[in-house]
């Protein structure tokens, strides 16, 4: 039989999110109701796991007065982090070598030690895998978890939508809105980066929001021609500027992805440079003058939108109501109208990238946007 709860803990994790200190504000205050303790962990799980950086507060309580006034507020008050894996946690050896170990013991011991009964972890694919282990490693320790769908790149599997999703969308559309003057304006074409490394659901979404005329998403391997062919085919009628969307993952058919860096131990790879790229390769192929702006890290700051404040609010309470019911392994989804349950393993290690076949994309190629294919 389970033990009442009387603490939990809660980790922010992965890239930040609009939404994300709304989560954390729901979560303390439908805990605080119910007369259990809050406590937040510093950086994702680093405030557990490099005890140097914080000696004293890595795990501290939040009161009340902590959470007063920051649902419309960007960031987290916890901080992030998408370093410092747990499940492969960097370790640097007395002769400089480097080697990847799992921590996730040391994290269940220490909140184990503090007395905290249930975590809820707010992430994206990376953290709610992480979630998915520290449950199935947690059971017997009497550690209950409890995963909250984060991501700005709505890539998560079993949720119709994650928070700082549509703060994304609203902010790149507004971006898109403005270029399409001054790509008017100097007859040029305008090329916008956006984030989604394997996801294209902010450029399909804000490129078809702002009427872009052509839209490049990681799940379409595109033909440069194509695209050279829908700039002309615009020329011919008249319309001197055209504004291509490029989600970062995008990549030719036949060719890889654009790389800023290459993956390093303990890291992922950083995708970049493909606005770049393809604002160089049309303007030779047109002969059209071609600018590229990277919208990149701006999608992710800045107050979350009314529907990702609700969104946020609703999962981190719902978070709450989970572990009141008695339940772990997981994750909150937003199922319309409500808001439902879907087991931790069903989610981790699995992506969702645009249906090709839905209405969405559909839609796109009934009202002329091209698709790079």
């Amino acid at each position: 039989m389970q033990t009442a709860i009387k603490r939990i803990a809660i980790s922010t994790g992965g890239g930040d999110a609009p939404g994300l200190n709304a989560v954390i504000r729901a979560v303390t205050l439908a805990a605080q109701r119910r007369g259990w303790e809050v406590f937040g962990i510093r950086e994702g799980f680093n405030g557990i796991l490099l005890p140097d950086r914080y000696p004293v507060d890595g795990v501290f309580p939040i009161t009340k007065d902590m959470v007063r006034g920051i649902s419309h507020l960007g960031g987290t008050i916890l901080g992030t982090t998408n370093h410092g894996n747990p499940l492969r946690f960097v370790v640097t050896h007395a002769d400089g070598s480097q080697s990847e170990v799992d921590r996730s013991d040391d994290i269940i011991r220490h909140l184990r030690q503090m007395e905290i009964d249930a975590l809820i972890c707010v992430g994206g694919d990376g953290t709610l895998t992480i979630a998915n282990v520290l449950h199935q490693k947690g059971l017997s320790q009497g550690l209950r978890v409890i995963g909250v769908p984060k991501t700005i790149d709505n890539d998560l599997d079993k949720t119709y939508t994650t928070f700082g999703f549509d703060t994304a969308v609203a902010f790149a559309t507004d971006c898109i809105d403005r270029l399409h003057s001054t790509a008017e304006s100097h007859q040029r074409v305008m090329v916008v980066e956006v984030m989604g490394r394997y996801a294209g659901w902010i450029a399909l979404h804000a490129g078809m929001a702002s009427t872009a005329h052509a839209i490049l998403i990681p799940e379409i391997p595109y033909d440069l021609e194509k695209i050279a062919a829908k700039i002309r085919a615009r020329e011919k009628a008249g319309r001197h500027y055209s504004i291509i969307v490029a989600a970062e993952g995008a990549l030719p058919k036949g060719g890889q992805r654009y790389l800023e860096q290459q993956a390093e131990l303990g890291n992922v790879e950083r995708l970049g440079g493909i606005g770049e790229q393809l604002a160089h390769q049309l303007q030779d192929i047109t002969g059209k003058e071609a600018r590229a702006v990277v919208l990149g890290h701006l999608l992710r700051g800045g107050s979350p939108t009314s529907f990702d404040r609700l969104a946020a609010m609703r999962f981190g309470a719902a978070a709450v109501r989970a572990l009141d019911e008695g339940h772990s392994g997981i994750m909150v989804a937003l199922a319309f109208p409500n808001v439902n349950y879907v087991k931790l393993e069903e989610v981790a290690g699995r992506m969702k990238g645009v249906d090709l076949d839905g209405d969405t994309v559909q839609t796109a190629r009934d009202i002329g946007i091209c698709l790079g294919d």
